[in-house]
């Protein structure tokens, strides 16, 4: 049983505009969740360990919901172009080399130690097509100590050769072979449906994933309505469907009792927006990378007032860093762009609500987490925000702004997952 204390100035979100400080205040770790925060540590936990951060700000640990394992290799590349050209340039290149589990080898840990060294302690991760290389992956994850959950990309169409799966069969296939070695198989890391969108799955392939989610109960992720001329594309590929997110919802695989997160949501339809919030899909906010591809800029604020559940995601390589504070400063930054260019009436993100959607927003969807509220994982950061430069004394509140905006990882002296310490 994991059971100890941690002491230093603690600040989490119990909602989106509810942020909890307390200075000098006691964190308690029972059994890998939390026990609550105290400014006076109970009797009953006084025999617990108690680690002294005395100084040190202790947040939730970060949670990204949409990043592309793979494509570390070649972050900060081809962001001049959009998303499809970036696509065909760059991605499936690069993806169809992990055909080769030698070439796995040698560049998944790239990705997984930056993931460990950062802030983030969760994350919603695609492999690619190839079942070996994705078992990889789910292996280095789970060795890191994070939570993850890693899917296998199916695609049967409107790729290159050297990537596209030989029919829908054949993806499906190979799909129930993955499951069949990982369903079970680890303690930190789950699987994951993963259509890459709709343009690279056939209508068969998607019935095809609706059967697997029902007799597996697993969750799914993908993209929706990220770029102007991808909604075009789907449009002619599915004129069936009243918007994308229709295309998945006819397939049954589109939130509702099927656990779904939808990254970017850029560009939603009446209709669609309407579809999100009966069937609560989760959408991943990837900022950053809807800048460096032109691809717009979400409307986070109509979402939050509507009862859309929102995280954030760094869109590994499409955003150039893997953490999830750069992801806050982005969606941030955003929204000021929204509320100024485009909806005088959409406020901008406070600080408050973007430290949210990186914690408890995204957390969401791996349960109780991203909270230090009792019954939460325990999941922590330990962040000596001293050693920034800048002024000092300053509240709670101030600090994590100064934390979000400039630290990195080595501000971050400990890290820890279900209550486990995180080798840094």
């Amino acid at each position: 049983m994991e059971a100890f204390v941690l002491k230093g100035d603690i600040c989490y979100s119990t909602g989106p505009r509810t942020l909890h400080t307390a200075p000098a205040a006691y964190l308690v770790c029972l059994d890998g969740k939390s026990a609550g925060v105290f400014e006076v540590l109970p009797e009953e936990y006084k025999d617990f360990p108690l680690i002294d951060c005395d100084g040190q700000l202790i947040v939730p640990g970060l949670v990204d919901l949409h990043a592309h394992a793979p494509q570390f290799s070649y972050r900060a590349l081809g962001m001049d172009l959009e998303l499809i050209e970036w696509l065909n340039t760059h991605t499936f290149p690069e993806e169809a080399k992990y055909a080769d589990l030698d070439y796995a080898r040698a560049v998944y840990p790239d990705f997984v130690r930056d993931v460990q060294r950062g802030p983030n302690t969760r994350a919603v991760l695609f492999a690619t097509r190839h079942v070996p290389a994705t078992i990889l992956l789910m292996e280095l994850m789970e060795e890191s100590g994070l939570v993850s959950m890693v899917g296998k990309v199916n695609m049967d169409r409107h790729a290159p050769e050297s990537l596209v799966e030989a029919s829908a069969a054949a993806s499906l296939e190979e799909t129930r072979v993955w499951l069949s070695e990982v369903m079970g198989a680890y303690e930190r890391v789950s699987p994951i449906l993963t259509p890459r969108f709709i343009p690279s799955c056939s209508d068969e392939l998607m019935a095809g994933l609706h059967r697997i989610q029902r007799e597996f109960s697993l969750p799914v992720q993908s993209h929706l309505s990220e770029n102007r001329a991808e909604i075009d594309w789907v449009g002619e590929l599915r004129p069936e469907a009243e918007s994308y997110g229709h295309a998945y919802y006819r397939n049954g695989i589109f939130g509702g009792d099927v656990p779904t997160v939808m990254a970017h949501c850029v560009w939603p339809t009446e209709e669609e927006f309407a579809l999100m919030v009966a069937q609560q899909v989760l959408v991943a906010h990837c900022p950053q990378s809807n800048l460096n591809l032109a691809s717009g800029i979400a409307p986070v604020r109509r979402y939050l007032d509507a009862g859309v559940p929102v995280g954030l995601g760094s869109d590994m390589a499409g955003g150039a860093q893997t953490s999830i504070f750069r992801a806050m400063v982005d969606a941030i930054g955003v929204s000021k762009l929204y509320w100024r260019l485009v909806d005088p009436d959409s406020a901008p993100l406070t600080l408050e609500e973007a430290f949210y959607l990186g914690t408890l927003g995204g957390g969401r969807f791996f349960g109780r987490v991203g909270s230090f509220a009792p019954g939460f994982e325990f999941d922590a950061l330990v962040i000596d925000d001293q050693s920034i430069p800048g002024r000092k004394n300053l509240a709670i509140s101030d600090r994590l702004a100064r934390v979000v905006h400039l630290s990195d990882e080595r501000h971050i002296k400990r890290k820890f997952v279900r209550g486990v310490s995180v080798a840094l």
